[in-house]
C-alpha cells in the first residue's frame, strides 16, 4: 500500500485531527483523585466511540479502579500492540497555570504553536499521533497496514495498580509481534529516538515517630528527640562525598555502558549546559565522572521527592513534632533488584534509628528496568522510517525515566517495546502550562504512518 496518499491525507487532515485531540483535552480525567472517577470513564467511553469511527472493535474492560480500552484492528501484516493511557495528572498548583488547564488552545510561542492543557503531552497528545495515523491509512487504503490491537489505560498516573491482573488476565488476546508505547520524547528539537532503555523504580515513603505527641520546644527541645532531626541525619546519609548511593548492595547489577554506546551519545549533539540552563541550574550534581546523558540513561539514583513535619503554615511556632515524613525514590538500571533496593534501604534506616524513635514503611511501586533487543530487524527499519520524517536521523537512546508497562510487556507477554514518542524538553509534563508542540503532534502523526509502512513491508 503506498504511504505517499496517506501523508497528504494526514496534512490535509489536520485541522479536523487537532478537534478531535481538543475534545479528549476537555475531559478532566485525573486518575489519582477519586472526584474525577466520572471523568475518567468519560474518557474511556470518548476512546471507544472515537477507535469504532476509525473501524476497530473497540470496547471498554473494567478493573477495580479505572477502566482499560481494548479495540482490534486490521486483519493482514505483522501483528501490533499499540499502548497509551488516557489519564492525567493533578493540575495543582491552579494558580500557576496561564489558562484553565482542561480548556485547550493553541497559542503562539518564540518557538512556535503550541497545544496548551494538562494531558496534551502526558499522554493525550501522544496516544493521539498512533489513532490519527490509523485514521488516514484506513481513509486512503481501507484497512489497515498491519494487525493492531490498541490498548489504552487509565490508571498510568496513579501507579497502574490494575495493570499486572489484567496483563494475566487478558494475555492471550494482548499478545502480539512487538509492542509500540507512544510516552516518550525527542532529543533537542528536530532529532526523533527510539528508547531502547528504560530505568526502573522503587518508591518509598519513610514516617518517623518519636514522641507521644508534638511537644514545646521550650519545654522539652534537648532532652526529647526530634524526629525531623532523624530524618535528616537518614537522608543525608544516602549520598556520599562523590553522589555514589550508599545503600548497601545498591550497585549490584548496574553494568558499564559500551564505550561504543557512549560514543554515539556523546556525538548526538546534546547540549548539558543548556539542559541544566533551561531549569535555572549550572552544575551536575550526580555521580563523580559521568556525563550528564550517562547519569540519566545508565546511572542507578536515589531522590527525595518530599518532606514534611513540624508546623508547616504560615508564621512560626515553636514545635517539636510528634513525626517527620519523606517519600524517596531509587531509579534503578541494569539488572537492579528492586525488592532487595528496598529491603536494603528498611534496614538501613532500622540500622541508624536511635532510642525511642520507630520508622514506618509505605511502598509506592517497584518495577525493575527494561532493556530492549535491538537486534529485532523492526528496531531498525523503525529508526529509517522516523529519519525520513525528521531533519537529524534517528537515534536508540536511553530513557531517565520509568514505564514500567515496557517490563510487564517483556515479563508478562514476552514481547518487545519500541518506545517512540514527540514530547520536548520543555513540555512541562506534570507541571503548570503543559504543552505539546504543534509540529509535534503534525509530524508525529506523519511519523507513525511511516513506521507502520516500514514495519508492514
Amino acid at each position: 500500500m503506498s504511504l505517499d496518499p496517506v501523508l497528504s491525507r494526514i496534512d490535509a487532515d489536520l485541522p479536523q485531527a487537532l478537534d478531535r485531540l481538543m475534545a479528549l483535552l476537555r475531559i478532566p480525567s485525573i486518575s489519582t483523585d477519586p472526584a474525577h472517577a466520572t471523568a475518567c470513564r468519560e474518557a474511556a467511553e470518548w476512546m471507544v466511540r472515537d477507535l469504532a469511527s476509525i473501524g476497530f472493535d473497540a470496547e471498554i474492560c473494567p478493573t477495580p479502579k479505572h477502566p482499560m480500552v481494548v479495540a482490534k484492528g486490521g486483519s493482514t501484516g505483522p501483528s501490533l500492540l499499540f499502548y497509551g493511557h488516557y489519564d492525567v495528572q493533578p493540575v495543582d498548583p491552579l494558580s500557576l497555570w496561564h489558562r484553565d488547564p482542561f480548556d485547550p488552545a493553541i497559542e503562539e510561542t518564540p518557538k512556535g504553536k503550541v497545544i496548551r492543557a494538562r494531558g496534551a503531552g502526558d499522554d493525550k497528545g501522544q496516544l493521539m499521533t498512533f489513532l490519527e495515523a490509523c485514521r488516514a491509512w484506513k481513509a486512503v487504503h481501507g484497512s489497515l497496514p498491519a494487525r493492531i490491537t490498541v490498548f489504552l489505560e487509565g490508571e498510568e498516573e496513579s501507579g497502574s495498580p490494575s495493570m499486572v491482573p489484567f496483563l494475566k488476565e487478558n494475555a492471550d488476546r494482548l499478545k502480539a509481534d512487538l509492542a509500540l508505547i507512544c510516552d516518550t520524547g525527542m532529543l533537542g528539537e528536530a532529532t526523533p529516538t527510539i528508547v531502547t532503555m528504560l530505568r526502573g523504580l522503587v518508591g518509598e515513603e519513610i514516617t518517623i515517630t518519636g514522641p507521644s505527641k508534638d511537644l514545646h520546644s521550650g519545654m522539652y527541645g534537648g532532652p526529647a528527640m526530634n524526629p525531623i532531626r532523624v530524618l535528616a541525619r537518614i537522608i543525608a546519609a544516602l549520598h556520599d562525598d562523590t553522589g555514589r548511593v550508599t545503600v548497601p548492595g545498591f550497585y549490584d547489577g548496574v553494568p558499564e555502558m559500551p564505550e561504543e554506546i557512549l560514543r554515539q551519545w556523546a556525538g548526538t549533539g546534546f547540549d548539558a549546559d543548556r539542559f541544566l540552563g533551561e531549569v535555572g541550574l549550572s552544575t551536575p550534581a550526580g555521580e563523580d565522572g559521568r556525563s550528564v546523558l550517562e547519569m540519566l540513561w545508565a546511572r542507578p539514583t536515589c531522590e527525595v521527592n518530599g518532606i514534611s513535619g513540624g508546623y508547616e503554615g504560615a508564621g512560626f511556632k515553636t514545635v517539636l513534632p510528634s513525626r517527620a515524613s519523606a517519600k524517596i525514590s531509587f531509579r534503578l538500571v541494569g539488572t537492579q533488584d528492586p525488592l532487595k533496593i528496598r529491603e536494603s534501604f528498611r534496614k538501613m534506616v532500622q540500622d541508624m534509628l536511635p532510642p525511642d524513635c520507630t520508622a514506618e514503611f509505605a511502598p509506592h511501586g517497584a518495577s525493575p528496568a527494561s532493556v530492549m533487543d535491538i537486534a529485532d530487524p523492526a528496531f531498525e527499519k523503525a529508526r529509517r522510517a522516523l529519519s525520513q520524517e525528521w531533519p537529524n536521523p534517528a537515534a536508540f537512546v536511553g530513557s531517565g525515566g520509568s514505564i514500567p508497562v515496557a517490563g510487564y510487556f517483556k515479563t508478562l507477554l514476552g514481547m518487545e517495546s519500541m518506545l517512540i514518542g514527540f514530547g520536548k524538553d520543555d513540555d512541562a509534563i506534570h507541571s503548570p502550562n503543559e504543552k505539546y508542540d504543534l509540529e509535534s503532534f503534525h509530524k508525529g502523526i506523519r511519523s507513525w504512518a511511516r513506521i507502520l509502512a516500514a514495519l508492514a513491508d
